[in-house]
């Protein structure tokens, strides 16, 4: 599993044109690890809960309230993608900020040896940019659009304001979400050269 990545393709649930994102991270990715990287391309703030939903498990931080409503969430970073892909797994449902409610779907397009010049997680691709945190789900990013792209709307300037500038729709950032992601992978490998010392240490 250790050399093995897979390419996953992040979709933003209905809007349309459709946001997406590519990306190729390593198969002992746990799901709070993934979430951390869907925080990081699309990108969002990491300021609102979220969960991972596959087949009928709900994957993410456990709270003892969860017990009140009835809910069990499973730990996040219990669950390693690799495991999932091993299962016959190919789509994962990720969902952040429950009063915005934004929906992902996360596919697996392929799996494949990892090369051992690349840290990982690794940004590919992408198109058009995300909303803005708390602008009220999908129905409010409409809104947002429409009043921020016309100069005579009326709410036009308290958008700008309230955003802190013009927004543009296609214009996702790339170079700055690929710095975000190449963050994550530096953090992954010290991690992991850490770890190796370690095993080397109890060897000896």
């Amino acid at each position: 599993m250790t050399d093995r990545i897979a390419r996953l393709r992040i979709e933003l649930l209905h809007l349309e044109p459709c946001i997406w994102r590519e990306l190729e991270v390593s198969l002992t990715t746990n799901l709070r690890a993934l979430h951390e990287v869907i925080q990081a391309v699309m990108p969002w703030e990491n300021t609102h809960l979220y969960q991972f939903s596959i087949d009928d498990r709900v994957y993410g931080e456990p709270d003892p309230e969860d017990a009140v409503w009835g809910r069990k969430i499973y730990q996040a970073k219990g669950m390693r993608l690799g495991t999932l892909i091993d299962r016959g797994i190919t789509e994962i449902h990720y969902t952040y900020d429950f009063g915005d409610d934004w929906q992902h779907r996360v596919l697996v397009e392929h799996v494949g040896a990892a090369d051992p010049d690349i840290d990982y997680p690794l940004f590919v691709a992408g198109e058009r940019t995300a909303p803005p945190e708390d602008v009220g789900g999908p129905p409010g990013f409409l809104d947002f659009v429409e009043a921020i792209a016309n100069r005579r709307h009326p709410q036009h300037k308290e958008m700008v304001r309230w955003y802190g500038g013009p927004f543009n729709p296609v214009d996702f950032g790339e170079a700055e979400i690929a710095a975000r992601v190449r963050k994550l992978a530096a953090k992954r490998k010290i991690a992991l050269d850490a770890f190796a010392r370690s095993r080397q240490i109890l060897q000896q």
